[in-house]
């Protein structure tokens, strides 16, 4: 019966916690998550021997950074948060402007306390990138998911990484490293798009090359994505 309050106790909490970090995320704007997302990127970057191993980068389809994803705990583990997604242009010279979407997922196990962490995925294939553009996407469910390597030469050569369709990361206080983010949903964040770009433009339409008016902060990330990698078509 104790533990069965206590875990009540908990989704309630996390409920409220879940409630407090939407309305946190409703008076964020759009524009100010994707300068933090291209912020991200180029601090993960920017020390070669501890980043994405650019022939990753040069191989990956799409890459999905979601600044700062919450993360709230007591019983019942939350996680929730909203980022950008970019692939690749069909004709392979360059990168899309960035597409929105949200992030979320739940773990249950004892868990007290709250972290804030920078996650970063990268999508290996065109069936990852099929599963990415859908609904919702489940990490480890609907797509396969491994932790990615890291470093200057650190390549993906142990048998989860060269089979999966994600490769994921997360940098917190600091540290990055790869970790395999199993039970995290992807969706579209249609209200973000509308904010930076007019209703009724979808992630698809905006990653296959739509033309849209990009931000300062979306420039630079494409401009940055294009100095970080090279299309490799293997």
């Amino acid at each position: 019966m104790k533990l069965q309050r206590l875990r009540r106790l908990g989704i309630a909490c996390v409920g409220a916690g879940v409630l407090s970090g939407g309305m946190l995320f409703a008076a964020e704007s759009a524009a100010a998550r994707l300068k933090d997302t291209a912020d991200v990127m180029s601090a993960i970057m920017a020390t070669p021997d501890k980043a994405i191993p650019k022939e990753l980068l040069g191989k990956c389809q799409c890459i999905v950074i979601v600044p700062g994803m919450k993360k709230a705990a007591f019983i019942v583990g939350a996680n929730f948060g909203r980022g950008f997604m970019m692939c690749r242009l069909a004709s392979g010279n360059g990168w899309s402007a960035p597409a929105a979407v949200r992030a979320e997922g739940g773990s249950f196990g004892f868990q007290i306390g709250g972290s804030e962490t920078d996650v970063v995925a990268l999508i290996m294939n065109t069936g990852g990138v099929d599963k990415l553009l859908s609904d919702k996407v489940t990490l480890g469910a609907d797509a396969s998911v491994a932790a990615g390597p890291v470093g200057r030469t650190s390549s993906a050569n142990t048998d989860a990484q060269m089979k999966a369709e994600i490769l994921s990361y997360s940098r917190a206080q600091g540290l990055f490293a790869g970790i395999a983010l199993t039970g995290a949903t992807l969706r579209p964040d249609n209200e973000a798009n509308a904010e930076l770009y007019g209703k009724g433009v979808t992630n698809r339409q905006i990653v296959e090359g739509a033309k849209v008016k990009n931000s300062a902060a979306g420039t630079k990330l494409m401009n940055d994505m294009n100095r970080y990698s090279s299309f490799q078509n293997k």
